[in-house]
């Protein structure tokens, strides 16, 4: 069973991916964490975020195995990645390494931004998840305050707002909700209600795919 959830940043669409694949006994990818690991590279490297020829080499190179999420964590690293995501070479080069994950024998979770248009069309199961703008930012501004990272919520909401717009027009895999995604808005939700929300989902549609096949 491969289950794909896409959303702009902050939606809560990593939370409920891990929170769903321990649920069903899956495996889970954040595929955020690939372009973040990409723009990491760069950055250790001192190369600028917009050089192709070193982005896609880095992406060609990725072991998702060997992520540093603690690295790859901070508003810093979002907004690098959302930079080196908006890369069409970036992109390709990531687009085997995400379905050879997908194409585990027992299925998987992955999580996004065009994981049900793009990486796993066919998925049985597609989420789209999604909040206001100004509560993604306040979700957002909560986390990096935890993390220990002085930061305004003003200037949240306009690296938020940046980034909807970059990855919304962006003409490599641009984000949108597949045509057959169910919607899951998690504005007014908190994540034991969005969590259940979104099992009730994937049952509905699992149950649904095995009456139609």
């Amino acid at each position: 069973m491969i289950i794909a959830i896409d959303g702009p940043a902050a939606s809560g669409k990593g939370t409920l991916g891990k929170r769903i694949a321990d649920h069903f006994g899956l495996a889970h990818l954040d595929t955020g964490l690939l372009y973040r690991a990409v723009a990491r590279a760069l950055l250790d490297a001192g190369r600028p975020l917009d050089d192709v020829a070193a982005a896609t080499l880095a992406a060609e190179r990725l072991d998702v195995e060997s992520l540093d999420e603690n690295r790859l964590r901070g508003a810093e690293m979002g907004e690098a990645a959302s930079v080196v995501a908006a890369l069409p070479m970036v992109r390709a080069a990531l687009v085997d390494l995400q379905r050879r994950f997908a194409g585990r024998p027992e299925g998987a979770v992955l999580d996004g931004r065009d994981i049900g248009t793009v990486i796993c069309p066919d998925a049985p199961v597609k989420i789209f998840v999604t909040a206001t703008p100004e509560e993604r930012a306040s979700r957002r501004h909560r986390e990096l305050v935890r993390r220990g990272e002085e930061v305004a919520y003003e200037t949240v909401l306009a690296d938020i707002r940046r980034r909807d717009a970059r990855d919304a027009g962006r003409t490599s895999a641009p984000l949108a909700a597949a045509p057959d995604a169910r919607l899951l808005d998690t504005t007014d939700l908190d994540i034991e209600a969005a969590f259940r929300a979104a099992v009730s989902i994937v049952e509905n549609m699992t149950a649904s795919s095995l009456r139609a096949g």
